[in-house]
């Protein structure tokens, strides 16, 4: 199971930070989470990008027990 971690909304929509979900690849990995967290959650992560191991991930991409996955929302603010 790959290690999500969640961000900024995308935590609070999931009411956690960190958590281990199956999957084989990145998009396995997103539709077991959104199964898991709901609609909420599918409503985010529309709009996050997403990261596996620090480096942005396709869909397709390969993913195993040693790797971390990164929701990202976008960020506002500034000034």
């Amino acid at each position: 199971m790959a290690i999500l971690r969640l961000f900024a909304s995308a935590r609070e929509a999931a009411g956690t930070g960190r958590d281990q979900v199956p999957g084989d690849t990145v998009a396995d990995v997103l539709r077991a989470a959104t199964a898991r967290y709901g609609h909420d959650f599918a409503a985010v992560l529309e709009t996050c990008r997403i990261w596996v191991n620090g480096d942005e991930a396709e869909p397709h991409q390969q993913v195993t027990d040693a790797d971390e996955v990164a929701v990202l929302p976008p960020v506002s603010g500034g000034s």
